[in-house]
């Protein structure tokens, strides 16, 4: 093994094996049929399914993501984002760009688009404080509490809509039958509400963090990005996160003997995709803190690659863009230099906090 390739792939201290490598993460995330993304030993729908049978999932769940279902949501994702930076600034215009900013949009933009109770707004927020927490712990014992917690909210909410449906997301998922005619089960339902939500909660709270001190450091950018199409705004963003990117890593588990950088892998091994590293390689972005967005979107692995591609990525993105135009609307984000930014801890990525203050 060449010193290059003993560098890309690593083992960790869970004896999984690391990918670092952008091209080998590639190769791995498009091949399912050695690498599978059935990990776990609980329900993830579709997540963890391959195959024919996460393609048939996904043709049933990813029309609620489609363009058409999500674009209609833009209007109040910016009464949200401008309600939410009003309250802000008339508290005084200082505030954390992850807690404050970043954690709350997420909140209210996910409960407006499943239909949630406003009600839950401390609930998740308290949920996406101990999420991160557990995470940094590395205690198996609290990540599971944790999930259990998210499971337990999500399980509520289906008993309250089996009740007393109404016309929103969550109801119109419980209604939706599978390739095979039958409806969800309820485990089913609470893996698919926590994969659109749990995950997105905090990362979309980690994104905000990301671009607001990306925005707070670049301000001779402000102007062209508020002037900006959808189009290049997207893919701006988009590069801002590759750069930084808060989706860290995902697993696999080799269905059958092979190698990766030379690095043997036998069946049943877990193999981690590192997301971060690889959107990072030098031999993929000669210039990895360059902000480049048209010259490194084709290699930008943000949102994953392959088959398990993040099916959430349109309403993310979308989510992110009206937050950005509502933050460059309101006036210019500077870094509160009394209170320093501070990064996250592995195993999580971006900043546990971004003091900024606002000025109008």
């Amino acid at each position: 093994m060449s010193d290059e390739d003993a560098h890309a792939t690593e083992v960790d201290a869970w004896g999984r094996i690391v990918i670092s490598r952008h091209s080998t993460v590639v190769a791995v995330a498009h091949d399912a049929d050695t690498f599978s993304n059935a990990v776990s030993s609980h329900v993830h729908v579709p997540n963890g399914l391959d195959g024919a049978e996460h393609a048939a999932a996904r043709r049933v769940l990813d029309p609620f993501l489609a363009p058409e279902a999500i674009d209609p949501l833009a209007p109040e994702l910016a009464r949200i984002a401008r309600t939410l930076l009003a309250q802000l600034v008339a508290a005084g215009g200082e505030f954390d760009g992850v807690q404050d900013l970043g954690a709350r949009y997420a909140v209210r933009a996910q409960s407006a688009w499943l239909g949630w109770r406003a009600d839950l707004d401390d609930t998740l927020l308290a949920w996406v404080a101990e999420n991160r927490a557990a995470s940094r712990s590395h205690d198996p014992e609290r990540m599971r509490r944790v999930a259990a917690d998210f499971d337990g909210i999500v399980a509520s909410l289906v008993a309250e809509r089996r009740a007393e449906p109404r016309d929103d997301v969550t109801t119109r998922l419980m209604m939706t039958l599978s390739e095979d005619g039958r409806l969800f089960t309820d485990a089913e339902l609470v893996s698919i509400l926590r994969n659109w939500t749990g995950g997105d909660l905090s990362s979309l709270a980690l994104c905000a963090g990301i671009v607001v001190h990306w925005l707070a450091m670049h301000p001779e950018h402000a102007a062209h990005l508020a002037a900006a199409s959808d189009i290049v705004l997207d893919a701006a963003i988009d590069e801002i996160l590759r750069a930084d990117d808060p989706f860290v890593s995902n697993r696999r588990i080799a269905t059958r003997d092979t190698e990766l950088g030379g690095c043997p892998v036998a069946a049943g091994d877990i193999v981690v995709l590192d997301w971060r590293a690889a959107n990072r390689d030098p031999a993929a972005f000669a210039n990895p803190d360059a902000f480049r967005p048209d010259e490194h979107a084709a290699r930008n692995l943000v949102y994953g690659t392959g088959p398990h591609v993040c099916p959430g990525r349109g309403l993310a993105t979308l989510e992110l863009r009206v937050l950005v135009r509502e933050l460059l609307a309101a006036g210019t984000l500077v870094l509160d230099a009394r209170h320093p930014s501070t990064r996250e801890e592995a195993p999580v990525a971006g900043f546990r906090a971004v003091p900024v203050r606002l000025l109008a």
